[in-house]
């Protein structure tokens, strides 16, 4: 952790990046399809003869220029200003990866802002064959800008063979490039549809509102439909556990694909309806819904993408908290605080635990949550969680939610960190219960798994000239001795445990019973609330409950699988058996 950290703890800077960048995205878009847009709209008052349908045009360049290159200028400085802000890191590394392709970039913009100068304040001062070359000019400048971009941010969510080579061409065509690149640009063309259809409800000749109105919304949806395979190929192109998310396993991107297919449904109406088969519908009222519509579109496809990277802010590369995947496991062997350079307590005691696990908030889980704020409310997530489910959670946070970066750090600096998270926060004991339960002992192990075929005597004589090691290993692959035996499935404390009495050590060692509460509470709280589902169980039975902990995966794709022990599985549901059975 190079890098300070700008911490707002109830609007985090996630939001504020949503924020300019959708609205930058949303601008910049039409700055490219608009160039086209504006091209055939010239030729179609040429064609025509229609002085009415070029002062149209001129209008329209003239709202295009303003919005275009102030808002979106500004909007695009406040995106480059923002990142640098809340994730440094990430922003460096784009910039010394891919360098040429952004000095590339800005000058292919310097291009397009002349072309779209000389473009408006040119109009009919130039003859129309130079006048329509400046915009092509234009377009194909504010396309390559599009195009160069396309591969970086392309980069970040498919980095591709670069992980292997490092090489800026694998990055810069990644997987993803060509399909992105096509959804891209046809979603320009698509926007550039919408903003002339808003420009053509303001116009007050009724002959070229309807004629506008007719040729923006058939631009639309030419476009909209020609962006479809392109969707689809991009979609294809996601690794795996990207597309995992997109597809269902990430709540947060499927309400984002659910407000995005009604805003593109919404629009398509709009556009069939109010443009092309009665484009007297085109009021300002429906143009505006028209453009919320589409802006909705828009930031739904970008909060899916961004959404997509996660854990990362560029994949497999560095998460989100701009901690490098190839860093944990030094960071877990020296310690987080131990290593990152702007943090002010690096101690792990009783007197700084509270200051300790506020700079681990900052540093690990600012980056996507907030403290009692808007967006990703982590206190309210914890609300319920005691001390020994948040310090378990933490400690397997990525294997219980991919989309989470692992924690980085020791063990003590988990724990330190859920003793915040719990303790300061919601004023819980931040003390582990007893895990003992009970105890079993070897002849209850042989009793449960050997006695259907054997008596203990019998295998005393036949292995106690062997090492307790042996006897556990022969345990873990029974069935290369018989193929009618069973592998022993216990803990491997039980199965030496097991080996001691098989061998006639005597009084054997004893192994802790699973606590079902305890399993609960450090495998289910995090997301389960013990009353809830309770309320949910009833009716359950128990074997139906321990047959549902071997396939939690089939039940609900948010669900890992449960990878605890048999013991561990029963004991579990007993305890939700118990919960249903008490509702």
């Amino acid at each position: 952790m190079n890098y300070p950290v700008w911490y707002l703890p109830e609007v985090g800077g996630g939001m504020l990046i949503a924020l300019i960048a959708i609205l930058h995205v949303f601008v910049s878009h039409f700055a490219v399809g608009g160039g086209l847009y504006l091209i055939y709209a010239e030729k179609k008052g040429l064609r025509e003869h229609r002085q009415d349908i070029l002062a149209f045009t001129k209008r329209h360049a003239r709202f295009f220029l303003l919005l275009t290159m102030v808002f979106g200028s500004i909007t695009g400085v406040g995106i480059w200003f923002i990142i640098a802000l809340v994730n440094p890191a990430a922003t460096s590394l784009l910039i010394h990866i891919f360098v040429f392709g952004w000095a590339a970039e800005w000058v292919f913009f310097v291009v397009e802002i002349v072309a779209a100068f000389v473009y408006f304040y040119m109009f009919d001062k130039m003859s129309p064959a130079n006048h329509l070359r400046v915009g092509w000019v234009y377009f194909i400048s504010a396309w390559m800008s599009l195009f160069l971009i396309n591969g970086i941010i392309g980069f970040m969510l498919t980095p591709g063979s670069w992980l292997e080579n490092g090489n800026f061409w694998s990055g810069f065509f990644n997987p993803s490039f060509w399909p992105s690149l096509g959804l891209r640009t046809f979603i320009a063309i698509m926007l550039a549809g919408v903003y002339g259809y808003l420009s053509a409800s303001f116009t007050r000749e009724t002959e070229v509102r309807l004629a506008m109105t007719r040729f923006s919304g058939a631009w639309s949806l030419g476009a909209l439909l020609a962006s479809v395979p392109f969707a689809w190929w991009y979609v294809a192109a996601l690794p795996e556990p990207a597309m995992g998310l997109v597809l269902g396993k990430s709540p947060t991107i499927v309400a984002a694909v659910q407000w995005g297919t009604i805003g593109t449904a919404v629009l398509l109406v709009i556009i069939l309806l109010a443009g092309i088969i009665k484009p007297v519908l085109n009021l300002r009222p429906v143009a505006a819904a028209a453009m919320i519509c589409a802006l909705i579109s828009m930031g739904a496809f970008e909060w899916i993408r961004e959404a997509a990277r996660r854990p990362y802010a560029i994949n497999e590369v560095m998460y989100s908290n701009m901690i490098r995947k190839d860093d944990l496991s030094r960071l877990a062997d020296q310690g987080f605080l131990q290593t990152a350079v702007w943090v002010q307590g690096r101690d792990l005691n009783q007197d700084t635990q509270k200051a300790a696990g506020e700079e681990l908030f900052i540093q690990q889980c600012y980056a996507c949550h907030t403290a009692g704020g808007f967006n990703n409310d982590l206190k309210a997530q914890t609300a319920r969680m005691s001390y020994s489910a948040m310090s378990s959670y933490i400690k397997r946070i990525h294997e219980v939610r991919y989309f989470m970066p692992p924690f980085a750090g020791t063990e003590a600096e988990a724990e330190t960190l859920a003793a915040y998270l719990v303790g300061e926060w919601h004023g819980k004991d931040v003390a582990l219960p007893a895990k003992q339960a009970g105890v079993i002992s070897g002849d209850r192990l042989f009793e449960q798994h050997c006695a259907a075929c054997h008596v203990p005597e019998d295998l005393h004589e036949t292995l106690a000239a062997l090492e307790a090691g042996e006897v556990v290993d022969l345990l873990g692959r029974l069935d290369e001795i018989s193929a009618e035996m069973e592998p022993f499935t216990g803990t491997e404390e039980e199965a030496k445990v097991l080996a001691g009495f098989i061998r006639g050590e005597g009084t054997a060692p004893v192994v802790v019973v699973p606590d079902g509460a305890l399993l609960f509470e450090e495998q289910c709280a995090v997301c389960h609330d013990s009353a809830e589902l309770g309320a949910t169980l009833t009716g359950w039975e128990r074997p139906a409950l321990r047959d549902a902990l071997d396939r939690l995966e089939e039940l609900s794709e948010e669900m890992p699988p449960y990878e605890g022990s048999p013991e561990e599985k029963d004991a579990l549901a007993d305890h939700l058996f118990t919960l249903g059975r008490n509702q």
